[in-house]
């Protein structure tokens, strides 16, 4: 019989994850098969947009000119704005979705969410959300993140967290190197929910006995798919619709005063992580100079 690792979570002052250590506790519950556990990630297990706190970890090791700057900004607000749900060509947010990480090395992507999740992420994990993932572990169930940032982004942050594993939107990739183009769908609102389905029919779960945690009501397609649905610092259109449809609401959140001047992850998102980057090499060459 296999042994588990017991997670203990210290959290700030806010009650975000600032560390975790691991131990050895005895032989693990039973393995259950059938059910499974889905998080979304930007604002539900983590405060803020992973492609947020990416941006400003590049940022802060000069990968980025101030052209370079602009153009992400562009390109991920453009993405958030078309990909909203019912609005916008959404062939034209997927070639916009990942067309920043053009010419990049899949290896140095992954080194670098390493150590920019350590750095700036590990800090904005909401606490009690990642409980949440630890006691569907601890029933010796698997937990997957489901976001529409890249996979291998997705693939880091489970694996820092001690999760199964993650479903993202994947990037082509040609000698080792990303394209800018997709293969297949962005994973965001129906994506998602197809996604769960076709892994929940590879590794035979039953969805009727899964559960799926998500801060937004683009993701009504996923958490309508399974047995249990969760609302994790839920958006207004999201809140009426768990208390609808007699949802579980888990908030995390300090405050409504927090919601409104926390890091975005909605149609802004994208600006503001050019914006404060660009701020940054602006305050680099005042400096210089």
């Amino acid at each position: 019989m296999t042994r588990s690792r017991k997670v203990t979570v210290s959290t700030d002052a806010h009650g975000h994850t600032a560390g975790w250590t691991e131990t050895e506790l005895a032989p693990a519950t039973a393995p259950d098969p059938t059910a499974a556990a889905f998080f979304d990630v930007d604002n539900t297990m983590m405060q803020g947009a992973s492609i947020y706190w990416f941006a400003r970890g590049l940022a802060a090791r000069n990968y980025f000119t101030t052209a370079d700057l602009a153009r992400f900004a562009w390109q991920q607000l453009r993405f958030r704005l078309l990909a909203r749900e019912h609005a916008g060509d959404m062939s034209q947010a997927k070639e916009a979705a990942l067309a920043f990480v053009e010419g990049w090395r899949v290896d140095d992507v992954e080194r670098l969410t390493e150590e920019i999740f350590d750095e700036l992420m590990a800090p904005r994990i909401w606490s009690g959300t990642h409980q949440l993932a630890q006691r569907h572990l601890e029933a010796g169930q698997r937990v997957w993140l489901v976001s529409a940032a890249p996979v291998e982004i997705g693939r880091v942050i489970a694996a820092r967290l001690g999760l199964t594993g993650a479903i993202g939107t994947v990037a082509e990739v040609v000698d080792g190197a990303y394209t800018g183009r997709l293969v297949g769908d962005l994973m965001h609102g129906p994506a998602k929910a197809e996604a769960v389905t076709q892994l929940a029919a590879v590794e035979r779960l039953d969805l009727a006995r899964c559960a799926a945690y998500s801060d937004s009501a683009n993701d009504l397609p996923l958490l309508s798919a399974v047995g249990r649905a969760v609302a994790v610092n839920p958006d207004g259109t999201l809140l009426r619709q768990a208390r609808q449809r007699g949802w579980e609401v888990r908030d995390f959140r300090t405050g409504r005063r927090a919601v409104k001047i926390a890091v975005p992850s909605t149609a802004a998102a994208g600006l503001v992580a050019g914006a404060v980057t660009a701020g940054l090499a602006l305050q680099r060459r005042r400096r210089s100079g």
